[in-house]
């Protein structure tokens, strides 16, 4: 039976983070900003009810990653060229920009969703289980 669940198995990030003054530390970040990104994109869902309220504004009902959505295998390493920007010790920003490295996790659920037909599916982020289930679903021919 299909549900939309999913997990990440396996990452791999090359970063560039010029001459990096704390190679562990930006590492880290790396980590913790693939995450997040990966979790903005698939389950950090937003609902509001019919008065515009929020609903989803606690703990119990806004779901962010957790440890346990760390891939399961999941290698960071920074590129060691050369920056040639004159910037301090060469040194590159390394706190936001890996976020944007969360993006894969969203394009290979399309991919995955690919693989039950003949195009590529129309995902829209955010990718919850639901919303992967019924994009699986248009695939199939099934609505």
């Amino acid at each position: 039976t299909l549900t939309g669940e999913n997990r990440i198995l396996r990452t791999d990030i090359l970063h560039d983070a010029g001459a990096s003054l704390n190679p562990d530390l930006d590492i880290g970040q790396v980590e913790g900003a693939y995450v997040q990104g990966a979790g903005w994109l698939t389950m950090e869902e937003l609902v509001w009810d019919d008065r515009g309220r929020l609903t989803t504004h606690a703990p119990s009902t806004y779901k962010i990653p957790a440890c346990s959505d760390r891939p399961d295998i999941f290698n960071v390493a920074l590129w060691d060229g050369e920056n040639r920007e004159e910037t301090i010790y060469r040194s590159k920003a390394v706190s936001e920009p890996p976020f944007v490295h969360g993006v894969s996790a969203f394009l290979a659920l399309s991919d995955a969703i690919s693989a039950c037909g003949n195009a590529y599916p129309m995902l829209d982020a955010l990718a919850t289980p639901e919303r992967v289930l019924m994009a699986v679903n248009r695939m199939r021919g099934v609505v």
